[in-house]
């Protein structure tokens, strides 16, 4: 009885011992963000936030927050970025959109063709019908919210209309991208206010905005959020040929192999192809990019 005794305090010990040494070793791996000061005097789209307002600073410290701390998340958009935005911002600015709603697309999908559960779709989070208003193709065989350029304008469609609808007001566009603008406008009039700062939201479209500003500044600003990232360590956009076709491709499979490339690559680079057919009865011409490099096979 007392050996038994024994070889049970001994297991405990052992079991304590252990058990403070990993308790110990989590502890010293765990990242310890410090306070960080940001801007007291910030914009969106050259639109000033009233940051002297007590709720606007906690909601934007909020965002802060749960963004400089979700290290994943957060490391991975600034590196795609570097393949992304050079793609953006030129649509954005050739439409007279200010530059800031590249950041716009970042809460939206962290940069990558996400699916939502409701449907929405690509970097700029379509559903099919507006999708289909904006002149986007979208079928079993073709989904152009994949594409980025085209997705990347009808957006801008959007928020040029949204910005005349609410008095040239580009905070409120964007809040409109989120809770739509019969939603944001029936809001502001039933509340009788005008400003975003001002009407009470969703939760979901009342923290849209502060979203994009704690992003935007992250993001312009990595380093003294703790993010550092080399140069080599960023997303690089990979060049391409392309090609117009304008008859159906029975095999996509093999027009890959046909331009020097396989069907993985060619769907990488072409998301909006959505089967492994293209039927064009119509003979509509489509723009098909082939990567000229990034692969070995390519640049042997």
């Amino acid at each position: 009885m007392k050996k038994d005794v024994v070889k049970r305090i001994v297991l405990i010990c052992a079991v304590i011992t252990v058990s403070g040494l990993f308790i110990y070793a989590t502890k010293s791996n765990v990242v310890q963000i410090a306070h960080v000061d940001y801007p007291t005097q910030m914009n969106f789209a050259q639109e000033v936030v009233p940051t002297y307002m007590v709720d606007v600073q906690e909601r934007l410290d909020r965002e802060m927050v749960t963004n400089i701390n979700y290290h994943t998340n957060t490391t991975l958009v600034i590196k795609r970025a570097n393949k992304v935005f050079p793609i953006i911002e030129p649509i954005l600015a050739k439409n007279g959109i200010p530059d800031d709603f590249k950041y716009l697309a970042v809460i939206e999908s962290s940069l990558v063709n996400a699916v939502s559960p409701a449907g929405a779709r690509g970097v700029w989070q379509f559903m099919p019908t507006t999708a289909k208003e904006k002149g986007m193709e979208v079928n079993d065989f073709v989904d152009e919210r994949y594409d980025l350029e085209k997705s990347t304008q009808a957006a801008c469609d959007y928020l040029k209309e949204a910005y005349l609808k609410f008095g040239r007001n580009w905070t409120l566009a964007a809040a409109s991208y989120n809770g739509g603008m019969a939603g944001v406008q029936k809001q502001l009039e039933s509340q009788k206010v005008t400003s975003y700062y001002d009407v009470l939201l969703t939760e979901e479209t009342a923290r849209y905005v502060y979203r994009i500003l704690a992003l935007k500044e992250i993001m312009k600003n990595p380093q003294k959020y703790g993010f550092e990232i080399p140069t080599h360590a960023l997303y690089s956009e990979i060049p391409v040929k392309k090609i117009e076709i304008d008859s159906t491709v029975t095999d996509l499979a093999d027009f890959a192999l046909a331009q020097g490339i396989n069907y993985k690559i060619l769907k990488i680079h072409n998301p909006w192809l959505r089967d492994k057919s293209l039927p064009n009865k119509a003979r509509k011409k489509y723009t098909i990019a082939i990567p000229t490099e990034g692969y070995s096979k390519l640049e042997n």
